[in-house]
């Protein structure tokens, strides 16, 4: 699990010091080298074999959840490039923008738990669940690790 983290730290701080010099199609290359990984490990601590009917769930919300990351990856960016030029309006869009990307993530993990729940049962749900809270956890902190807070460089 801890290799994961380091990859996904390595991709956050990569694509934040280089915001603007990042192609889209970069972008994708390493989210699926990431989520490549990830399947890995959720597949080790799960302990599936291929035909457990949570893979297509898995997939399915994997899908769904890199749609979101893409949004929050765009929010960071943004914040990068208006960073030491905020208006009050900026500052406020930028808020409200992380406060409804933090409940659609919420609101995909609920969801999707009880999918995997109906799929594989309670027990593999809540890992599924747990897992999900770890990987969202450590990328945040690793965000919030390398960008710095408002006002924090003047």
């Amino acid at each position: 699990m801890k290799k994961l983290v380091s990859i996904c730290t390595l991709f956050l701080v990569f694509v934040t010091v280089a915001f603007a010099q990042v192609p889209q199609e970069e972008v994708d290359y390493y989210q699926s080298v990431f989520g490549m990984q990830k399947k890995m490990i959720v597949a080790a601590f799960l302990e599936l074999d291929d035909s457990d009917a949570f893979w297509p769930v898995y997939n399915e919300y994997e899908k769904a959840r890199k749609e979101l990351g893409q949004k929050k990856l765009n929010l960071t960016l943004d914040y990068l490039e208006n960073y030491g030029n905020f208006t009050d309006d900026k500052t406020d869009e930028l808020v409200k923008t992380s406060m409804s990307n933090r409940k659609a993530t919420e609101a995909l993990m609920a969801k999707y738990y009880k999918k995997v729940k109906k799929a594989s049962g309670s027990k593999i749900a809540a890992q599924f669940y747990q897992l999900e809270c770890f990987f969202q956890t450590a990328v945040s902190a690793e965000v919030y690790n390398s960008v710095p807070l408002i006002g924090e460089i003047e």
